[in-house]
């Protein structure tokens, strides 16, 4: 199976939940749909979502939450 990437639309900070206190958008195993948000990207108080240009079943983050991200960084990789 051909493997996707999302990438991250601008530099900032990454977030897989909406809240602190809130489940993941996504985990690894789940199916994406293309404009399913994956996360957030914060850039200076500013919280952006993060939504698939391709779909596929989510195998795995690149990069961990809250970590600094660069745009057109890969955050996730798909499969499908």
């Amino acid at each position: 199976m051909a493997k996707k990437e999302i990438l991250s639309p601008l530099p900032g900070t990454f977030y897989r939940r909406p809240a602190p206190d809130q489940p993941p958008y996504k985990s690894e195993g789940d199916p994406v749909a293309v404009g399913d948000v994956v996360g957030l990207v914060e850039v200076m108080k500013s919280f952006n979502e993060v939504k698939s240009e391709v779909e596929g079943k989510l195998v795995r983050f690149l990069v961990e939450n809250e970590d600094a991200v660069m745009a057109g960084q890969p955050l996730a990789e798909l499969e499908g």
